[in-house]
């Protein structure tokens, strides 16, 4: 009777962690999804030309964006639709932002656009993201131009903020530690994951 119930004890114990101990998350995006925290995503202006070059050529200005990014472009913009492409970065396109103009920012980066996410769903598929370390590897570049940023507000300290560069495929923190060591680096399915809840909050076409 005692091996019978030993069996049974231990089965109910390995159910559970094929339940629930396979899929906890890295911490803090773990607790950040138990506790449903409020989460704020920013649309980033990714490079900013200095004062004296907004006022140059197109061409010009092409010609001063760091090589990351024109080679990012060049590959398609890591599948982002043009609503979502920082400005001026592709022909036609609006002015960027230059360094000297005084707007609201997100680190050092200038915000195009922010939106409160209410969705939990969508909320869920980020936490879920970022704490999966099988969704990063060890980035490409060592670099970071950010094109969007996430922020979770943290009872008496500073926000836990995300920047996300898909130009440098690289992913830095402040106000918290990232989890996933040297692979801050989004795989090619994160990426696509990614952009598509960036098209989910931000629209973009």
């Amino acid at each position: 009777m005692k091996t019978f119930f030993l069996r049974f004890a231990t089965l109910a114990v390995a159910l559970f962690c094929l339940q629930g101990c396979g899929s906890s998350l890295a911490q803090p995006f773990q607790g950040m999804k138990d506790q449903k925290a409020p989460l704020t995503a920013f649309r980033l202006q990714n490079y900013s030309p200095p004062a004296q070059a907004a006022a140059t050529t197109a061409t010009a200005q092409a010609a001063q964006i760091p090589a990351q990014i024109q080679q990012w472009i060049q590959a398609g913009a890591a599948m982002l639709p043009p609503g979502l492409i920082p400005p001026g970065l592709v022909p036609g396109s609006t002015a960027p932002v230059a360094a000297a103009q005084q707007v609201a920012k997100f680190g050092e980066f200038p915000i195009i656009a922010q939106q409160n996410v209410l969705s939990e769903d969508s909320r869920n598929k980020l936490f879920e993201l970022f704490g999966n370390e099988k969704n990063f590897t060890v980035p490409r570049e060592n670099c970071l131009y950010a094109e969007f940023g996430l922020s979770v507000p943290q009872m008496n300290q500073p926000s836990a903020d995300i920047f996300v560069s898909l130009s440098c495929n690289q992913i830095r923190t402040s106000g918290f530690s990232w989890p996933h060591g040297a692979n801050n680096g989004l795989t090619p399915d994160a990426t696509k994951q990614f952009v598509s809840i960036m098209q989910q909050i931000f629209g973009g076409g």
